[in-house]
């Protein structure tokens, strides 16, 4: 794949693909992390007088124009922040599109409404892509977190545009990423949260081919634990895949990975809140937290590493004192020389929580992606750039 070093800018519409889904309220930005991650990417465009077009979606408008999810608020941001003149093109139609790129001067910034308030963008339509096009002489795809989406903003326009390239964002992240994919450093611990083991069946039997230890945290623990025999009263749990949870743990016995799960944890029982061990949990028990014991366990567990990717949180972390897991890891991965790498929005909200953004070799502002990526090693937004 071609860098954005490679191509000569000046004069050229470069059409970038950003990731600005970024959580607004009351029309404010409230983390601005993915906007600050593409400004070297747009800066360097701008002082090599390129013409900056930025494309990016918001939320899941499923192709109707929904106000609050307007990226105006990110185009007010931009105008902030950013010493060159910006625009906004709400409507993306064949004659506003032609008009803007007429008027549109070297060193300038459109911003594109959000692509998925048309349906062409998710359905990855020709004829969407064909309009994204005419904005680009060059297409540079710097949003390392939508690529594993087949949409018409990274995968359709990429088709139809001969130059084009990764940004600078999208370099860190396959910098860091291809390294932990290829040859990371031993042992290799990964630890991995969040609600659902369907999302990530696939990533879980993947890094059991290649970690040393796996640590299963957030309510998809739930699942392991009732596949183990224990009760998880009300909480949340996948029934449908309890058999699924089975393999995995007796994948990871073949493979003599050490697969760790909570020992005790915190629950909500007629509105008490409770800690305690998992043989104790009972009918109408709401787990929403890992407890003391788990939590040394498995910050033992992540001595001696050398590598840990961390995905996914271990418990209902928003809401104070369901917080105390989390943060906890949080701050014991931060704290070891490992390379540490973590990814996924709620995990970096976490990490913020916890106040050790700074002491991660690695933060990567993708959820999906980032999963996908060390599962397959693949992603339809970057094979389409490649030859």
């Amino acid at each position: 794949m071609k860098s954005l070093r490679d191509f000569n800018l000046k004069g050229k519409k470069v059409l970038i693909r950003v990731d600005f889904n970024v959580p607004i309220e009351n029309g404010k930005i409230t983390d601005d992390t993915r906007i600050i991650e593409t400004l070297p990417t747009i800066n360097y465009v701008i002082q090599s007088l390129g013409k900056v077009i930025l494309c990016s979606h918001l939320g899941r408008p499923k192709g109707k124009k929904i106000p609050e999810l307007s990226l105006k608020p990110v185009y007010e941001y931009l105008k902030n922040v950013l010493k060159t003149p910006v625009k906004f093109l709400e409507d993306l139609t064949e004659d506003s599109i032609n008009k803007v790129v007429k008027e549109l001067k070297e060193g300038e910034i459109l911003l594109l409404e959000n692509v998925r308030f048309y349906k062409g963008e998710t359905e990855n339509d020709l004829e969407f892509a064909k309009l994204l096009a005419k904005l680009a002489d060059i297409f540079i795809n710097d949003a390392f977190s939508v690529s594993h989406r087949i949409h018409a903003s990274v995968v359709g326009v990429a088709q139809l545009v001969s130059e084009k390239g990764i940004g600078f964002q999208m370099e860190k992240e396959l910098k860091y990423l291809s390294k932990i994919v290829s040859k990371p450093e031993r042992p290799f611990y990964a630890v991995v949260g969040g609600s659902k083991v369907s999302s990530k069946i696939g990533i879980l039997k993947n890094l059991i081919n290649k970690v040393d230890k796996l640590i299963i945290g957030g309510a998809m623990a739930n699942t392991f634990l009732h596949a183990k025999g224990y009760s998880v009263g009300a909480s949340i749990l996948e029934n449908d895949h309890i058999d699924t949870a089975k393999e995995i743990m007796k994948y990871a016995k073949e493979q003599e990975v050490k697969l760790y799960l909570p020992v005790d944890v915190v629950v909500e029982r007629d509105g008490e809140i409770k800690e305690i061990n998992v043989r104790e949990i009972i009918e109408g028990d709401k787990i929403f937290d890992i407890g003391i014991e788990t939590i040394k366990l498995f910050s033992q567990a992540l001595e001696g590493s050398k590598t840990i990717i961390w995905n996914g949180p271990m418990g209902y972390f928003e809401k104070p004192p369901f917080h105390k897991g989390t943060v906890a890891l949080a701050r014991k991965i931060a704290s070891l020389s490992s390379v540490t790498i973590a990814g996924g929005g709620d995990t970096i909200l976490a990490i913020k929580l916890a106040g050790v953004e700074t002491a991660f070799s690695y933060i990567s502002t993708a959820g999906g992606a980032f999963l996908e990526y060390l599962e397959r090693e693949e992603l339809p937004g970057l094979k389409v750039l490649k030859g």
